[in-house]
């Protein structure tokens, strides 16, 4: 059972290498591949391969039906997140719109200009969290789903080089640094992803036994 009570199907597993994560997201493969502490290929080996469109209403949702679908097409096992920032003072946006919150092919300075921007004009305080749900399926079918969260405020202005989408303008409680600022290793003990993915990677042991 995952850290959400969901049951996981036991079964043998033939092995991390046949494990594909369903993004072409760059940052996001680097972040797991770090994580997990083993090699795992990406969409990018696929490039025929269709991601299906999120179109669910939850982070939970989005990310099945990519592992589901993927695990089937591929006849592999398929591990897929959906993830976004919650800003508290904004209902929870942009949520699981993270990604386009300024548009379709929005690029991360677009959606953090159009973050602050809202923020300013609302004068509320910036408080916020990181959430990230995966989703592990084989053959099509659903074997369990793991989630993260952590959370801290957002800051007035961009810091930091490192990391990607929201991470310049998120400082974690505790933290004096946003993630763009911290370097990976630090992030990666602490971020909504890492918790997520080290409930995934007890998951997948036990399948090997």
């Amino acid at each position: 059972m995952d850290t959400n009570g969901h049951q996981f199907a036991k079964g043998r597993c033939s092995g991390v290498v046949d494990l594909i994560l369903a993004t072409r997201n760059a940052h996001k493969s680097r972040e797991f591949r770090e994580l997990l502490q083993f090699q795992i290929e990406d969409l990018t080996s696929f490039p025929r391969l269709q991601i299906p469109e999120e179109t669910g209403s939850t982070f939970e949702q989005n990310a099945i039906v990519k592992a589901a679908t993927v695990s089937k097409a591929v006849d592999r096992l398929a591990v897929a997140d959906d993830s976004g920032l919650e800003v508290d003072a904004l209902g929870g946006a942009p949520g699981i719109y993270s990604a386009r919150y300024a548009g379709e092919n929005a690029s991360d300075r677009n959606n953090v200009e159009k973050l602050l921007g809202e923020l300013r004009a609302r004068n509320e305080k910036p408080s916020a969290r990181f959430r990230c749900v995966i989703a592990l399926a084989r053959n099509g079918r659903l074997l369990g789903t793991f989630e993260g969260a952590v959370d801290g405020k957002i800051v007035d202005l961009p810091r930091g080089t490192n990391g990607f989408g929201y991470d310049p303008v998120f400082q974690p409680n505790g933290f004096a640094q946003t993630f763009a600022e911290m370097p990976p290793s630090l992030k990666n003990k602490i971020s909504h992803r890492a918790k997520a993915i080290a409930a995934l990677r007890e998951a997948l042991r036990e399948l090997e036994n």
